[in-house]
């Protein structure tokens, strides 16, 4: 997995070539390489590309990640939650971002 620009990028190896894909983005954004250091290189090029590509076209570039979430859960979970919390001292969104942080 590479990570570069707030872009994340996971690869495949089959039949000697190392070959990936950004994820998370509507857009879709490919790389290739013999080596990891190709691979990884093409990676970084692909995105530079990507995001060269949408500033000519005047266009904001996908982001893989907006930083919010909807998660829908057992209401009795989701009250243990909310109590976890409350005896924290922190709001909900601020104790499952605890939690997803410590996994």
């Amino acid at each position: 997995m590479f990570e570069y620009k707030g872009y994340v990028g996971t690869v495949d190896a089959a039949e000697g070539v190392f070959a990936g894909r950004v994820i998370g983005l509507r857009d879709v954004i490919t790389f290739e390489g013999g080596t990891y250091a190709e691979v990884e290189r093409a990676f970084r090029e692909s995105v530079d590309d990507y995001l060269a590509f949408c500033a000519e076209r005047g266009e904001p570039p996908d982001k893989s990640f907006s930083g919010n979430m909807m998660i829908r859960t057992e209401p009795e979970l989701h009250r243990k939650a909310v109590n976890r919390a409350a005896a924290e001292g922190v709001s909900l969104n601020e104790w499952v971002s605890r939690q997803i942080k410590a996994a």
